[in-house]
């Protein structure tokens, strides 16, 4: 079995916490070999753990032939330069999330590996949680009828003062968290355009300058109303998923998912009835009537119960046949590419004013 090398540039949460912990569970087809961060203390821990190189600035790598894959787990704002060089000087690339905040920046990333001839992947993991493919697949199933409106909320209440809060460093509920909804809210709408955005952004417990509250509405042609918040104020989160369809509907979070559809088949045979309705005894009446409901539920399996474990899985075996294999992503460029275009329009629909940041 062909061994993966991996140089891992960023030594934070998901640097060392996820990627670094997947791969020193799946060593016999990844091995680290280089770590890059800039602080010491950081260098000297990747070192000791990973027993790997490691490195102050990941231009340090460069010149390095014996490197399979660089993990770009920099901070957001660096994504596209560091992705770029890392293409330009003949490397396959996994970059973290978000992939970038503009659409232009997403195009020169994409140009760059077609020039190069090398692979540029984005860790968008969340496409292989267990509850996001139960929900498809009770959707995709046609139980429900046709799909009015898919909400989506990744809320909770906290409070957030690091980097990832300050706009300049690509930070905000939009983009730190965003992706992940995002994403699967993008394959629930299904539409390979441009779709209609509506989006409001507010600062509510945030100490920096980006939005930690998201409103988002997209729509499309024959398509179902996606409604998708991302809120650090909501003190009371009720659901992951709420499904609204012609025949029934689903509610549920990551863990547990019911659903209840009726059968058309089997409802009682109506007509329009334009004039008023009455009882039998001929007072008036409300239109009212029993539908038989078949109701069903799921709960993650107890192997897939850790979240974070099971979406890496799945995205590194996903990753390991397309560096082997040739195998296709799942997570295509041109998907990604739409999320940040839809990031785009929520921004250039909610300009928020910037803070003076010392660093």
């Amino acid at each position: 079995m062909k061994q993966i090398r991996v140089a891992i540039l960023g030594q934070g949460r998901s640097g060392r916490d996820i990627h670094g912990r997947h791969i020193m569970t799946d060593q016999e087809r990844f091995k680290i070999v280089a770590a890059v961060d800039p602080l010491e203390d950081r260098r000297e821990r990747a070192a000791k753990e990973f027993g790997c190189d490691v490195y102050e600035d990941y231009t340090q790598l460069l010149d390095r032939d014996d490197i399979d894959l660089v993990i770009n787990a920099t901070p957001s704002y660096l994504h596209p330069p560091i992705t770029i060089d890392l293409l330009n000087h003949g490397f396959n690339v996994l970059c973290e999330k978000p992939l970038a905040r503009k659409v232009s920046e997403v195009d020169a990333m994409m140009e760059a590996a077609e020039k190069s001839g090398k692979l540029l992947a984005v860790y968008q993991q969340s496409r292989f949680a267990p509850y996001y493919r139960q929900v498809k697949k009770v959707v995709d199933s046609g139980v429900l009828g046709r799909i009015v409106q898919v909400s989506i909320a990744f809320n909770g209440f906290a409070r957030r003062w690091d980097w990832q809060c300050i706009q300049d460093f690509y930070g905000g509920n939009l983009l730190n968290t965003g992706p992940h909804p995002l994403d699967q809210a993008l394959r629930f709408l299904d539409y390979d355009g441009m779709p209609d955005v509506y989006c409001i952004m507010d600062r509510t417990n945030t100490f920096g300058d980006a939005e930690d509250y998201v409103k988002l509405i997209m729509r499309a042609p024959e398509r179902p109303v996606i409604d998708l918040e991302i809120s650090s104020c909501c003190a009371y989160p009720s659901f992951t998923y709420n499904v609204q369809g012609t025949q029934g509907g689903l509610d549920g979070s990551m863990t547990h998912i019911k659903w209840k559809y009726f059968k058309p088949s089997e409802a009682p045979k109506r007509e329009l009835i334009p004039t008023p309705l009455s009882k039998e005894d001929g007072t008036p009446a409300y239109c009212r009537e029993e539908l038989k409901w078949y109701e069903e539920s799921w709960d993650v399996p107890e192997e897939q119960s850790d979240l974070f474990k099971t979406i890496s899985q799945g995205f590194y075996d996903m990753l390991y046949k397309t560096l082997t294999e040739d195998a296709p992503l799942e997570i295509t460029l041109e998907q990604v590419r739409q999320q940040i275009a839809v990031i785009e329009e929520c921004h250039r629909q909610n300009p928020l004013s910037k803070m003076e940041i010392d660093i």
